[in-house]
């Protein structure tokens, strides 16, 4: 009886140890599983690590290009624009010289008409012609300084305008009408095309 009952026990051991051995490679394979799922997990996050790396290397490549590009294209602008300034301030400076070359021809005919009046001068016998002769070389001069937008500012017996005039001094008058107007031009102002060259310099009454 006892001999069955240690047969018995012995059976239940080894049924154990069996089970034991069974679970213990249920486990094993359990871990693997999870090794190998990790390494393949490894594998694919490796794998689309170098795929991100990949596309971002093509990215940098792609706005390195365009930044090249467009730096190229600001200093051709660059350049562009200062050659523009630089031919503008060229042409602006011959339309300058050319319209003063212009203006000065005009301006030598008049004087033109002084020298011959300063020859006369000495060998004058007509007075009056003389005079007139004068006057005739100032109205073409005058003529001349209208032809070039320039015509002389208004001021005597006109009230006092700032726009206009420079007040040199004040002199008290007894007509209560000419108070605050111009009753003496010192010097005569000009306007060019309606903007003030020269003030007039003027004598106002008080």
């Amino acid at each position: 009886m006892n001999e069955n009952i240690n047969n018995s026990q012995d059976l239940e051991n080894k049924e154990a140890k069996d089970i034991e051995i069974e679970n213990s490679e249920d486990t094993c394979d359990s871990i693997n599983n999870e090794q190998n799922e990790q390494v393949e997990e490894k594998k694919t996050d490796k794998s689309s690590g170098r795929r991100k790396e990949r596309k971002l290397k093509e990215e940098i490549s792609l706005l390195q290009q365009q930044n090249d590009e467009l730096k190229d294209k600001y200093l051709r602008i660059v350049a562009e624009y200062e050659n523009f300034r630089k031919r503008t301030a060229k042409e602006k400076l011959e339309i300058r010289e050319t319209a003063k070359a212009s203006l000065m021809l005009d301006f030598i005919q008049v004087v033109d008409d002084m020298d011959r009046a300063m020859q006369h001068l000495d060998n004058v016998k007509d007075i009056e012609s003389t005079v007139e002769g004068v006057k005739l070389i100032h109205q073409k001069f005058l003529d001349f300084l209208k032809a070039q937008g320039i015509e002389e500012i208004a001021a005597q017996d006109l009230e006092f305008d700032l726009d206009f005039h420079e007040a040199v001094t004040r002199f008290p008058v007894e007509d209560e009408e000419k108070k605050g107007k111009v009753v003496d031009v010192v010097q005569k102002g000009y306007k060019l095309n309606d903007r003030v060259i020269r003030y007039s310099k003027v004598v106002v009454g008080e």
